[in-house]
C-alpha cells in the first residue's frame, strides 16, 4: 500500500462499478479509508471485500436529503473525520429535448444535480472541523461541449461544472477545495447500455471510438489518476478546475 491518501477518509458516491468502483479501489490503495455509497448494496459489498477493512457501506439514494444526512453521520461515526467527497453518482437518458419525458428530465437533474448540490454542502461542516477538504465532481466533456440526444444529461453536467466553480470561489477560504473531472465516453455499465440499445451496436462504437484521436474508448481506471492526485495533498493549490480526461475528444 502507498501513502499518499494516508490518514484520509473518503465518502465514494456511484462506487459499485465504473468509475466509481475504480477510484474507490484506487484511493484505498493509496492509503485512504472509504465510504462506499450507492443504491444497490450488493456491489457495494462486493467493491468492500477487495479493499478489506478500511472501508464503510452504505446504501443510499443521493438525491434524497436524509439519506444522505444519513450517510455522512455515519461516516465521521466510522472514521472519525472527513476529507474527500468524489461525486460520482449519475444517470444518463438518451433524446433530445422532445424526446425526454418529464420523468427522465427530473431523474437526471435529481441525482446529477441536486444529490451532487445535497452531499457536497452536507460534508461543508465536517471538512471545516478538519481544517479543509477536496470535493471532486464527476462531470462530463458533455458539461463544456453539447451533443446530439443528450438534452438532459449535458445541461445536468454544465450544471455540475458551474457549481464546482463558485463552490471554489466560496470555501477556497476555508482549504476547501473543488474540482471536476470531465471524461469522454468510458466503457461501464452505463455507457455499454446505450450502445446495447442502438440498432446497430459495433458500428456506434466505432463511431465512439472514431472521435477520439487517441483510438480507443476510456477504461475506468484512465480516470482514477487524477481522482488520486485531486484527493492528496499534491493538489493542495488546485481548485474551481475543470479537468478533461478524454482520448483527445475535445480537441477535435
Amino acid at each position: 500500500m502507498n501513502s499518499r491518501l494516508q490518514g484520509k477518509i473518503a465518502i465514494i458516491t456511484g462506487a459499485g462499478s465504473g468509475i466509481g468502483r475504480a477510484c474507490a479501489l484506487a484511493l484505498a490503495r493509496e492509503g485512504a479509508k472509504v465510504a462506499l455509497v450507492g443504491r444497490r448494496k450488493s456491489l457495494l459489498e462486493e467493491v468492500a471485500h477487495e479493499i478489506g477493512d478500511s472501508t464503510l457501506v452504505l446504501a443510499a439514494d443521493v438525491s434524497r436529503k436524509d439519506e444522505i444526512a444519513r450517510v455522512v453521520e455515519h461516516t465521521v461515526a466510522r472514521f472519525g473525520d472527513l476529507n474527500v467527497l468524489l461525486n460520482n453518482a449519475g444517470v444518463l437518458h438518451i433524446g433530445t429535448a422532445e424526446q425526454i419525458t418529464e420523468e427522465q428530465w427530473d431523474e437526471t437533474f435529481n441525482i446529477n444535480v441536486r444529490g451532487l448540490w445535497l452531499l457536497s454542502r452536507a460534508v461543508l461542516p465536517p471538512m471545516r472541523k478538519a481544517g479543509g477538504g477536496s470535493i471532486i465532481n464527476m462531470a462530463s466533456v458533455l458539461g463544456i461541449n453539447g451533443a446530439r440526444n443528450r438534452a438532459s444529461y449535458a445541461p445536468s453536467k454544465g450544471a455540475a461544472v458551474l457549481l464546482t466553480k463558485c463552490m471554489a470561489i466560496d470555501h477556497g477560504h476555508e482549504n476547501i477545495r473543488v474540482n471536476a473531472i470531465c471524461p469522454s465516453f468510458v466503457e461501464t455499465d452505463l455507457t455499454a447500455a446505450v450502445i446495447s440499445k442502438a440498432p446497430d451496436p459495433n458500428l456506434v462504437r466505432s463511431e465512439r471510438i472514431s472521435v477520439h484521436p487517441i483510438g480507443r474508448l476510456g477504461q475506468p481506471e484512465d480516470i482514477t489518476g487524477l481522482a488520486v492526485y485531486l484527493a492528496s495533498d499534491e493538489s493542495s493549490w488546485v481548485t474551481g478546475s475543470v479537468f478533461p480526461v478524454d482520448g483527445g475528444y475535445l480537441a477535435v
